[in-house]
């Protein structure tokens, strides 16, 4: 199944033997704001506010007290089994007096983050990709008028004697386009090619 990101924010609550259980998620794009949301929903009356998150090949969790691997774990795993990307899941307990064991730990915080999940609006992950592009002094300002137009983000640029290199982000579906404008522009002395992540340490 292809990776999705929720579109907004989703809220879930379910009771489970007297405990209440409350599902927050959302959509966040580097570790800084999922930990600014963690934060933002986390309830300092709860007994516990657990929580996971997935951002491409990175991941945290957190039992935050709970008996280890018996609420983070669940959570990612619920993150991972929606086949979701950039998103953060928080469930807050509050104790309702029953001790539920830790297989009913697992299934109360997986479950209610599954379900928040699955119901939460979602749209496909946009692909990105890098690109690098080798400019003469003459088509530097067209190439940078461009880069709007195509969704293409700036992530390193140098200068040397005949020009400036620049390393661009985009969505991989526009790149085809990019390039024939470039090409088009430039008279074909532009031609954006895949990015190796030393170009600018040469």
């Amino acid at each position: 199944m292809p990776l999705s990101v929720l579109s907004a924010t989703r809220r879930f609550e379910i009771e489970v033997r007297k405990s209440r259980f409350v599902c927050q998620a959302s959509r966040v794009a580097d570790a800084s704001e999922a930990l600014a949301f963690i934060e933002a929903v986390s309830d300092p009356s709860a007994t516990h506010n657990c929580w996971a998150w997935r951002i491409g090949q990175n991941y945290r969790s957190s039992d935050d007290g709970e008996p280890a691997g018996t609420a983070g774990r669940p959570i990612l795993a619920a993150i991972d089994g929606q086949c979701l990307d950039q998103t953060l899941a928080v469930v807050t307990r509050w104790f309702g007096g029953i001790k539920l064991g830790a297989g009913g730990l697992m299934r109360a915080y997986g479950g209610c983050a599954a379900e928040c999940l699955r119901s939460a609006a979602r749209e496909p992950l946009e692909t990105m990709t890098d690109v690098t592009l080798e400019l003469t002094f003459a088509d530097l300002g067209t190439a940078h008028q461009m880069l709007a137009g195509f969704a293409a983000e700036k992530l390193a640029e140098r200068f040397h004697a005949e020009g400036a290199c620049l390393i661009l982000r985009l969505p991989a579906e526009r790149l085809p386009l990019l390039s024939v404008a470039l090409r088009d522009a430039t008279h074909g002395r532009c031609v954006p090619r895949p990015s190796d992540k030393d170009t600018l340490d040469e």
